[in-house]
Parts: structure tokens; sequence; C-alpha cells
């Protein structure tokens, strides 16, 4: 076998989220990761200088997902585990995991003694939980390197957040440091690829895209691609990597307005591609009706998603037969964490599917028909690779927006309250909100969110109170980790708390879809006008049928996040004077009963809401 050229790290995905990240993370140490499979034969990890095991949906405390190879641990090479793989090297070498112990979000890590894995780090270091499965004992050889405490105010904590073996050169995080919540997480895996595994840095972007372009030519041979261009981030980049592969008289672009877009963008969409040198085939069709009419009655956010990627293919096959390129390959901007959430990967639970992820798509890549070249990159990697093909910054660092579009910001309902698990949820919600000097109302629908790598559809809960900023996020993060099945809390702006929320029946109308519209372009206004745009990484505006208090029939919802991939977020805060203006505009719009900010990380709640 051939020495590779770079040093490599294998990451081991368990189907955890953050698999690839993990992989992106290494990747940004200038080190080549790849990707294998927990059943590849132990022959496939030859010439890996060390192997990184990712977390999983899976259980380790009840031996689910065990059937891995592990001839990987007779290896002669560093392991370290994140998450279940902690666990799995707790269990391999005589520890205990039992199922209990659950965290998720912040926690403080507590490091025992100076060690190879901490240079150059804090005694404390703030880092990121989402697990359930806890382990409790260490088999001979292993020491604590570290535990977790949650603060005198929220009790409880965790031995044995960092554990290993430096004979073995064996060691397991319970944390995910591969997470940038995990504010020092790059130098702990840093510490052990380039100084445990001694891997020399020599990977670059550079060479990457270099790699891409040689695989679009590989895959597109003569044929010719169509691809579906939304104008975000993803898709530009995209549509300019593919004229650069096989040359723009070979690529066809087409921008459809599905009804579901922001005010002004399609126009802004097309002067867009124009700009950067794509127009020799650019197609635009006006599809909204089409969109609508499918998304007629539909409630449920999974199938809203599926409705809108198969309405999006049937779309491209009709305007591809009308243009005469059906034997077009169709091309992609599909990045990673779009797979990873529609469970894309083997072992990965389904969080949400993406309209890029349905099943027709599925099928159509099964049969080769379906060119995807950001399919490995988080949403910073794309960005790096945009401007080494020379897209102008404002053009690559404008706020992702989902390819469904406003279709996963505007909440659909059938007027029934939801009020499943309320008898569990609210006498515990009550008395933590006292704790805190909050009151608080369970509300009675859901959104989707994630929790160890699982998709949680539960239900929100809106919080209000004169307490400041950070002693909200605190509160918030106490009431996800001890209150079940909820999964998201919002911050009342409205002038008074409200007593009761009843859901509206309500559907994907165009009416609806024009309110939410001016909503969310008084969010973005007001942004840029505060010079907040750049600062924060997204920020969704929601729209939701709930009349409170017997009042209006739409709850208007901000989530202003920060984030890096997309992968985790946490809430940003916005100035009381900006939401002192969108308290003032958006509560004079027509039929609206409230505004409310979100302040949930990812995880438990994802980014959008559906």
């Amino acid at each position: 076998m051939p020495q590779p050229v770079h040093d490599q790290i294998a990451v081991v995905d368990f189907g955890g989220q953050y698999a690839h990240l993990i992989a992106t993370k290494v990747r940004r140490l200038r080190v080549l990761a790849e990707i294998r499979q927990p059943e590849d034969p132990i022959e496939m990890f030859a010439g890996y200088k060390g192997i990184i095991l990712s977390g999983s949906p899976s259980f380790s405390s009840f031996g689910e997902d065990s059937g891995y190879t592990k001839a990987i641990y007779d290896l002669d090479i560093p392991i370290l585990g994140f998450c279940f793989g902690h666990q799995e090297i707790a269990k391999h070498y005589g520890g205990q995991v039992v199922h209990g112990g659950r965290e998720w979000g912040r926690a403080s890590l507590h490091i025992v003694h100076d060690h190879p894995l901490f240079k150059g780090l804090a005694p404390v270091e703030p880092v990121f939980m989402s697990h359930y499965d806890s382990v409790v004992s260490l088999g001979e050889g292993f020491e604590e390197l570290g535990y977790t405490a949650l603060g005198e105010s929220e009790g409880g904590g965790h031995r044995y957040a960092a554990i290993g073996s430096d004979r073995l050169r064996r060691y397991g995080f319970q944390f995910h440091p591969e997470v940038d919540d995990t504010v020092h997480g790059h130098e702990m895996i840093a510490n052990f690829v380039l100084n445990i595994c001694g891997c020399a840095p020599s990977w670059t972007m550079e060479r990457y895209l270099e790699e891409q372009v040689e695989r679009v030519r590989a895959q597109v041979g003569d044929q010719s691609v169509f691809l579906l261009a939304s104008g975000g981030v993803d898709s530009t980049v995209a549509a300019k990597l593919f004229a650069l592969a096989i040359g723009p008289d070979r690529l066809h672009l087409l921008h459809v307005d599905n009804g579901l877009m922001r005010k002004g963008e399609s126009r802004a969409v097309v002067e867009t591609l124009q700009s950067l040198g794509l127009g020799a085939h650019i197609h635009f069709v006006d599809a909204s009706e089409t969109f609508l009419a499918a998304l007629a009655g539909a409630i449920e956010p999974e199938r809203k998603r599926q409705i809108i990627g198969d309405t999006f293919v049937e779309v491209f096959e009709r305007e591809a037969r009308r243009l005469g390129i059906e034997d077009h390959l169709l091309g992609q901007g599909t990045i990673y964490p779009d797979t990873i959430e529609t469970g894309g990967t083997k072992r990965s639970d389904t969080i949400k599917t993406h309209h890029n992820r349905v099943p027709v798509i599925e099928r159509m890549i099964a049969a080769g028909r379906v060119v995807e070249p950001l399919a490995e990159l988080y949403k910073v990697e794309v960005r790096e690779l945009g401007e080494q093909l020379g897209i102008p910054r404002d053009m690559i660092w404008r706020h992702p927006f989902p390819g469904p579009g406003l279709g996963v910001r505007l909440l659909c309902s059938n007027g029934v309250e939801d009020r499943e698990a309320f008898g569990e949820i609210e006498p515990p919600l009550a008395a933590l909100a006292a704790r805190y000097g909050l009151e608080a109302l369970a509300l009675p629908i859901r959104s989707v969110g994630v929790k160890a790598d699982l998709r949680a559809y539960e239900h929100p809960v809106m919080l209000g109170g004169a307490i400041g900023w950070d002693r909200v996020l605190e509160a918030a993060g106490m009431i996800l980790k001890q209150v079940p099945a909820l999964n998201r809390c919002i911050w009342n702006l409205g002038p008074a708390m409200p007593k009761t929320a009843k859901p509206v029946a309500a559907g994907m109308t165009r009416e609806r879809l024009d309110l939410l519209r001016e909503a969310d372009a008084l969010v973005m206004d007001g942004l840029r006008r505060h010079g907040l745009y750049d600062a924060i990484w997204q920020c969704p505006t929601v729209l939701v049928p709930l009349s409170l208090d017997g009042r209006g029939r739409e709850l208007v919802i901000v989530r202003p996040i920060e984030s890096e991939r997309g992968m985790t977020a946490v809430p940003a805060p916005l100035p009381e004077a900006l939401l002192a203006e969108l308290r003032d505009a958006i509560l004079e719009l027509a039929g609206v009963a409230g505004l409310a900010i979100d302040v949930t990380s990812k995880p438990p709640g994802t980014i959008e809401w559906e």
C-alpha cells in the first residue's frame, strides 16, 4: 500500500451529528482527516497516525452499536473518543457506563492535573455536553483527567468527563471538543493530533479545491449540469465551482420562486448570479402557485419539508423538459449538515429532512444523477472555498437561508391544543421559574429540536419577567435540562406576559407568508441599521399561529444566534434600542398577537423551528 502524501487521522463515524465536524476541525489544523465507518475492516485503518471515535445516537450503556471493528484497539496508534466513543473506550478497558446523568449545553470541565491533552489551557474550561449515558468507573491503567461541574446554583456535575491511559495512548472526553461551544476544544484536538499523534500540518483548502474540481470533471465527463440556484451561499459557491470545473457553457442555473422567498429575494438572486459571470444560462420560473397548492393542508414539519423537496424536483424536471436539457445531471449545493440532520449516514438519526435529501433525490443520487461538490463541507468551509473562487465577501458572508425558505419558519396548525405531557411539564416548570423570579407558560404546540443526536419534537415554553440577559439564559438552560418534554425557551417581548396561549387553525397561505415576509424584513433592516448584521450568524423570524389571551392570531419569534458551522449555536443578545423598535413595528402588524426572542441553544433546539 503506497504511503499517504499527508499525515492522516481516521474519524470513525458512529452516526453522531458531529462526526464530519470532527474531521473539519482536524483539517483546519492542516492535517487530512478521513471518515471511516465502524465496521470497516481493520486493513482500512492502515497508515493513519491516530483515530478519533465520534459520538452516536446509540446508547453504550445498553450495548447498542457494539458490533464495530474492535481490532482498532490493537493498533499501536493513539485513540481518542468523544461522548459515545469515550464511553466505548472506557468499557473496552474495564470501565462501567450507565444510562443516566444526562447533560446538554455548557458545563465546566475541571482539569485534575497537567496533561498533554490540555497543554496551554486553564484549570477550568467551558465545554459542551450532549449525552444520556455516563462513565461511572474506570478500568486498570486509566485515570480521571477531568470532571464537570454545572455551577453552585445548578448542582450536579459528573466524574470521568475526561479519562486517559498514557501507557495505552487511549483517551476519552464525555464532552464534545469539536463544537465551538467548547471554547478551547480546537486546542484540545490540536494537542491530540499534532502532539500525541505527531502529525505534520500540510493539508490546505487550496488542495481541497483542486481535488473537487477534478472530482466534478470526472463525474460529469462530457455531460452538463443543471443547478437549482437559490442565491444562498451554498448554491452560489457550487455554481462558481461548477463553472470553473466544466465551464459556464455547460452549466444551466435555474432559480425557482417557490413563494417561500424573502421580500424582493428572487430579483436580487438573478442579479447576483449575473454579476458573478454566470449569466450564460440563467433561467427563472415563478412556481409559487405550484408550491402553495402542494402545501395546502400540510401541518407536520417533516411532511412540509418532503412536499417542498418533491415539488422542487417536479419543477426542475418540468423546466428541464421545457428547456430540452432533461439529460443534464442535477447539481446541488448540499452541505454536510443537510445530510447528517436528514439521517444521511448509516447510523445518524433523522432530525429533520432537508429539501435536497427527500427520497426522490436519494434515488437520483443512487443512480449517479446528482453532483454535490460541497457535501462534506460546513458553512465556514464553504465560505472559505468561496473566497478561493473569488466571490465577493458580502455575497458569501450573508446570513444562511434554508432551502425550504420561509416554509420552515411559518408554523401551521389544525387549531387543536397539544398538551401532551403537560402534567409532567408544568409542576417542575413552575418551581424552576419561581426560583428565577420568572413567569412561565408552556405552549400547546411543538417545534423540532435535537437531544443527544436524536430528533426531539417537543414543546416550547415562554418566559417573562424583569431579569437580565445572562440570567434569562441561565434560567432557560436549567429549565431545558431539568424539565421533560421541552426543547425550546422563548423570552416574551410584549408589554405583558400572557396567561393563555391557544393554537389557531392556519396553513401555508400567501397572506400568512406576506405577513412573515414583512416581519422578517423589519428584523433584517434593524440588524443592518444597528450594525449587527455581520456580528450575528443567522436570525430567522418565525410565525406561530397562536392567540395570546384571546388576542390576535400570530406570535412572531425572532431567533438571533451565534454559530460558525450551524451544528451548534447559542442565542445572541440584541440591544434594547433595537428590541424597542421591533416591538413597536411588529406588534402593529395586522393579526400579530405577540413578539418573543428565542433564547435556546442548539442543542436542544435546532436553529430553524421546523
